[in-house]
């Protein structure tokens, strides 16, 4: 089996624990405070790089590389941590990482970048993304980012990919019912939408981070700007939901009137 150029698509987005409230802008919502909250990399990409990482590991000669789209000061931050998971090679994208952006404008500046790596042979690239985002979960993005760069073969929710000797490979993919879709593909290029996969998060190693940080380095230096545009959508309001919450203590009161009572509540 010949190596593999595998390409995971991961952006920066705020840390899923923080409460996420959205202004007005001049150039469009936002959230508030955008740049002072802590960030992370996405849940489902980082289940993606893992998955990368361990099927580079396994096929000899492959390679790794991150694609990740976020405000340059974040990503410097953030690739100080992730940088000790996984040996890759960075692609860095200097862009907003609010939930705001169009799917398909994301898709455009993803595979812009992607397009401009030196020496990158397409027949055989496994692109690597989340099947959902913390921050743009259209859960269209890497379709469209598969369409941008001429990849037909693609799945979504995988929770496995299986390699034989001769290049072929299998994939798992979630559908309805807690079932799984078998599908088998004789040749690359292919794109992955991960699910959670089935590998642990990865111990951090300051090894592999000395050895990944100064290509790191030199990637965020040459980040390019991109601005995602909305998509020709327009936001007439933006708040946080509302919550309300109603307590009653009471006692020896029987399953069937907790139950007719919870009915009500939601009927009302």
């Amino acid at each position: 089996m010949k190596p593999l150029n595998i390409i995971v698509c991961g952006s920066i987005v705020p840390d899923p624990l923080q409460t996420l409230e959205p202004v007005e802008t001049p150039q469009g919502p936002a959230l508030k405070n955008e740049q002072m909250l802590p960030a992370v990399l996405d849940p489902w990409a980082a289940c993606a790089l893992y998955e990368a990482a361990h099927l580079a590991a396994s096929t000899p000669g492959s390679q790794v590389t991150l694609v990740s789209a976020g405000p340059a000061p974040k990503l410097r931050q953030l690739m100080m941590s992730v940088a000790q998971k996984a040996p890759f090679a960075l692609v860095a994208v200097n862009a907003p990482a609010g939930g705001f952006a169009d799917a398909r404008a994301t898709a455009a500046e993803l595979a812009k970048a992607i397009k401009a790596i030196p020496g990158l042979d397409m027949s055989n690239v496994l692109l690597f993304g989340g099947c959902s985002s913390a921050a743009r979960d259209a859960g269209v993005t890497m379709q469209f980012l598969a369409e941008e760069l001429g990849i037909s073969e693609f799945f979504q929710a995988v929770d496995e990919l299986k390699f034989s000797e001769d290049g072929s490979f299998t994939v798992l993919e979630r559908i309805e019912g807690g079932s799984y879709l078998k599908s088998s593909c004789k040749t690359l290029p292919a794109a992955i939408g991960w699910a959670t996969g089935s590998l642990p998060e990865p111990p951090n190693n300051p090894r592999t981070g000395m050895m990944n940080m100064p290509k790191i380095m030199a990637a965020l230096a040459k980040a390019q700007p991109a601005a995602p545009a909305a998509g020709g959508a327009k936001y007439l309001k933006t708040e946080i939901p509302s919550s309300k919450r109603d307590t009653r203590i009471v006692k020896d009161m029987p399953e069937e009137e907790i139950a007719r009572e919870i009915v009500q509540w939601i009927r009302g």
